[in-house]
């Protein structure tokens, strides 16, 4: 089941996730100050690709400031449409999986700094 779930979550939803995700990566890398940003967007991408199978386990109380600053800089946008497509696809039976991934990808996006994915 992991397997053919990632499948289908590569071809309809996670290329074109984690591709977005590692050019932000490489842009934000490219800056000094920007190489916090690029390893939280390069954490994002590999969870984009295969999410089936994978936990994400948030600390709140780690790097409040990181995440504050994240969350400044586009990390809620991107959070509120990854929960608002999960959302969406709650509407139908076979949605339901692939909308779990969404809000674990939304977990993992709003507060990348002290995510752990494992």
């Amino acid at each position: 089941m992991k397997f053919l779930g990632n499948l289908l979550w590569f071809i309809f939803f996670g290329m074109v996730q984690g591709i977005m995700h590692m050019m932000l990566c490489i842009g934000f890398f490219f800056t000094i100050v920007g190489i916090p940003l690029a390893v939280a967007h390069f954490r994002i991408a590999e969870m984009c690709f295969f999410p089936f199978g994978k936990k994400v386990e948030t600390d709140y109380e780690a790097r409040p400031v990181g995440n504050v600053i994240w969350l400044a800089l586009g990390g809620a946008q991107m959070a509120v449409t990854r929960a608002i497509v999960g959302a969406l696809l709650c509407v139908t039976i076979i949605g339901i999986p692939f909308a779990k991934q969404f809000f674990k990808l939304m977990r993992l996006t709003a507060l990348p700094y002290g995510s752990q994915v494992s």
